[in-house]
């Protein structure tokens, strides 16, 4: 299994989410209990990529550090990030379309918007390896399966901004947010799945912040989120769909607890995508 990694993606925020820094805590988790991971080292987005995405206006003040980024602060070490973590989501795409699947250990895509960020959310990934891969030719239909805590509302304002009705979208949180709906969610995973078919690739938010503990999430338990990313990842397999997934929230403050979850992501996409790799306790 590939996953898309380097230092650069890494950095202190100074804020609430542990989004920025998390990446190395979670590659240190897998490559303890999962050794045979084999690292690639994305290529940063470039301006015009990102512009695909967003305002080149918007994309150059954030750069420039005239304009906040999503964690609204200007801190240029977060600026400096930004192409690495939108460059590793589509290096893990363009891995996954010859591969079947592979992995991008980051976060904080889905709500930023075509003019503005926010949510910890400052450059569109999806929206941009979705872009990029169609100009080259290597996709017709890409799909982006938002299981996060949170509504996707970044990747919506772009998919209407710039006329995207190519991308088949599907934000959970429209639907989806409460214990009592948790086994109905699980056995309706299949079915959402199947809005997919017809896509060539799809990029899956596999977000840690609906679990039950989380101060910002609070509807699945541990298990079941597992057995949400298991359904995800055999609907994929069973349709031929290459993903490429990340990490997506998790604001736990025990960050094992959030670790465990996405240990457990991987774990599942292992189980699908990559049979004889044993996991190591």
């Amino acid at each position: 299994m590939k996953v898309v990694y380097c230092e650069q993606m890494v950095v202190d925020a100074q804020s609430f989410s542990p989004s920025a820094r998390k990446p190395r805590e979670v590659m240190a988790s897998w490559r303890r209990r999962f050794p045979l991971l084999d690292m690639v080292e994305p290529q940063p987005a470039s301006v015009d990529e990102l512009c695909l995405a967003h305002d080149p206006d918007y994309v150059r003040g954030v750069l420039s550090l005239r304009l906040a980024n999503g964690f609204g602060n200007h801190l240029a070490e977060v600026a400096q990030s930004l192409p690495w973590t939108s460059g590793a989501m589509l290096g893990a795409a363009r891995l996954a379309l010859n591969e079947g699947c592979a992995v991008a250990p980051v976060s904080g895509f889905h709500h930023a918007g075509y003019e503005q960020g926010g949510g910890f959310c400052t450059f569109n990934g999806l929206i941009v390896t979705a872009r990029v891969l169609r100009g080259e030719g290597r996709v017709r239909r890409v799909g982006i399966l938002d299981f996060d805590q949170h509504y996707g509302n970044g990747t919506t304002d772009i998919i209407r901004e710039l006329g995207l009705y190519w991308i088949e979208h599907y934000s959970a949180a429209a639907d989806w947010d409460r214990p009592s709906q948790a086994e109905e969610f699980l056995g309706e995973i299949p079915k959402i799945m199947m809005q997919f078919e017809r896509c060539d690739l799809l990029l899956y938010q596999a977000g840690a912040d609906p679990h039950v503990n989380d101060p910002l999430g609070g509807w699945l338990t541990t298990a079941q989120l597992r057995e949400r990313d298991r359904l995800v990842f055999a609907s994929c397999k069973k349709l031929g769909l290459p993903v490429a997934w990340n990490l997506a929230g998790g604001y736990q403050t025990n960050l094992r607890k959030v670790l465990d979850i996405h240990d457990n992501t991987m774990l599942e996409c292992l189980t699908a995508f990559a049979e004889g790799v044993d996991e190591i306790d």
